[in-house]
């Protein structure tokens, strides 16, 4: 499941790009709360904290704001194209006990059949899950598939409490041969060829 990060917020009273820059420059990040018919709270993260804290896949930040504890997901995180600092942060409200919807990354776990390659269809399906207990990823057995083989959603081994919400036969993964060897029935019709000459 998702940690919890918690963050110290400073409310923003001015803004600009000039205002935007001269606040990167001293470390903060700008970001927006919103979110439950709240009006957009304007605030500025600190930056490496942030930063860390947002290389989990749905991290569950707690902000501190004046002394008060909110609960937010990343909902669009803007970076920088070449260097890949943050830029801006718009971070969506949620409460304890409330069900949220988020994309996940599909881990493959295992190997296929000798002779068989695997190519994943899906990086990510969607998932509801309570807000507090979001997981990083969900995981596919690929353990002795052979060629042929398709895997789907439905097939995903989800963590209690969680509800896929992605199509469930929505293909995932497919096994194949490795490009330019034979299939089991290519090899056989090839064999059966031979034998009749």
């Amino acid at each position: 499941m998702t940690d919890q990060f918690k963050l110290p917020v400073e409310l923003r009273t001015e803004f600009g790009k000039g205002y935007a820059r001269r606040a990167r420059a001293n470390g903060q990040v700008p970001a927006v709360i919103y979110g439950h018919g709240t009006d957009p709270i304007h605030v500025l993260l600190p930056a490496q904290e942030a930063s860390l804290a947002l290389r989990h896949s749905n991290a569950l930040l707690d902000l501190q704001v004046e002394g008060k504890s909110q609960l937010a997901l990343a909902k669009d995180i803007q970076r920088e194209a070449i260097r890949g600092f943050l830029v801006h942060v718009d971070l969506l409200v949620v409460n304890r006990g409330e069900k949220v919807t988020v994309d996940v990354n599909v881990h493959t776990e295992g190997e296929t059949a000798p002779g068989s390659m695997l190519e994943q269809e899906l990086f990510t399906v969607s998932v509801e899950a309570d807000a507090t207990q979001l997981p990083e990823y969900v995981t596919l057995d690929v353990q002795g598939k052979e060629v042929g083989d398709l895997l789907h959603a439905s097939d995903l081994v989800l963590p209690a409490g969680t509800t896929l919400l992605t199509e469930p036969d929505a293909v995932v993964a497919t096994v194949h041969a490795p490009r330019g060897a034979d299939t089991p029935a290519e090899a056989a019709s090839e064999g059966s060829a031979e034998s009749a000459e």
